[in-house]
């Protein structure tokens, strides 16, 4: 814990120069809230912005910098010296995922309080963003761990983010799509968002939940497996 701690110590030095790293946390919250603020029309659902971006961030803001960051420092040897002072790949990764899960987070309790959430709808809210959350940094991880650079892992992690990401959006308009997209984590999310009055997920929706979560990790654990966090 120590060491995940001062790779997590670390990297909130290292984003404040990284200002790629810290578009992807700060995008899709200012985007929801400039929306929600300025953008009304008639008959709009209630918190239609804060849903809509929501699934969008969790899919795109953890993949993107988890691999970004690992294949960073792969490619620039800053990984290589971390190693070689006694920081183990575990801590190292717990460190980067604690990070990423920490901006993620405090991002997502500002953009819902200022949309205007609160009590039990915003507590569940919090609870369902954080487990797309971890899914979407393990799969991030796996991707930085599989990448040799950061135009490898962009190449990767772009296409795998869309998918994700705008699955529930075609859902919506498409019946043969929406018959695919309710095997992924994203569409479950959104469905459980866009309840009227709450945010709920049931049982069905649990499930297949949990099942891209541990396909997700056996990813990981074979990515890890494979290529380890050596330099490549």
């Amino acid at each position: 814990m120590n060491e995940a701690r001062a790779v997590l110590k670390k990297q909130m030095i290292d984003t404040r120069k990284n200002k790629a790293v810290l578009i992807q946390f700060i995008l899709f919250p200012v985007m929801t809230i400039v929306m929600t603020l300025l953008v009304k029309m008639d008959d709009m659902p209630e918190f239609f912005y804060l849903k809509l971006f929501s699934v969008m961030y969790l899919a795109m803001a953890p993949i993107t910098s988890m691999s970004a960051i690992i294949s960073e420092e792969k490619e620039k040897g800053t990984l290589r010296a971390l190693m070689m002072s006694d920081v183990s790949g575990a801590a190292y990764l717990l460190g980067i995922g604690l990070y990423d899960f920490f901006c993620c987070m405090a991002c997502t309790v500002l953009m819902s309080r200022v949309c205007g959430l609160e009590g039990d709808v915003w507590r569940d809210y919090l609870w369902i963003m954080a487990m797309g959350f971890l899914i979407s940094i393990v799969l991030g991880s796996a991707i930085g761990v599989l990448s040799k650079n950061q135009m490898n892992a962009t190449s990767l992690s772009v296409p795998i983010m869309c998918v994700f990401s705008f699955l529930p959006m075609i859902a919506q308009f498409n019946s043969t799509v929406e018959k695919i997209a309710k095997f992924f984590f994203t569409e479950q999310i959104y469905l459980a968002l866009n309840r009227e009055k709450s945010v709920k997920m049931d049982i069905e929706g649990i499930s297949i939940v949990m099942a891209n979560a541990i396909l997700i990790l056996i990813f990981f654990i074979l990515a890890y497996r494979k290529e380890g966090l050596k330099k490549n």
